[in-house]
């Protein structure tokens, strides 16, 4: 008699600026990153999402898209960055600052 495999619960998830999503699976051990995005069916809902080619991680720490998932992990899917991180804070400190005395 052949054991089935494991079962693992993960989660999905992918944000916009305006809209988060988060999509709980059961999915098979030996599951990577990149087969629990296409299973989640994300794409029908977010075409741009490129499982290939997006950024992953699991819970925040970027990940390969061939990493093994285990129970209970979180896959998220990055978008790519509108703004370079440093200029951006850059410019909020400008802004906060008071104006030069001459």
């Amino acid at each position: 008699m052949s054991e089935s495999p494991r079962r693992l619960r993960i989660e999905v998830v992918y944000a916009l600026r305006n809209e988060q999503i988060l999509l709980a699976l059961d999915v098979e051990e030996g599951t990577t990153v990149r087969q629990a995005i296409e299973k989640s069916g994300i794409q029908r809902r977010f075409p741009e999402v490129d499982p290939a080619r997006a950024p992953v991680g699991i819970f925040g720490r970027l990940a390969r898209p061939d990493a093994l998932l285990r129970d209970g992990d979180r896959v998220e899917i990055y978008r790519p960055l509108i703004a370079d991180p440093k200029d951006a804070r850059r410019e909020r400190a400008t802004r906060r600052r008071p104006p030069r005395r001459r």
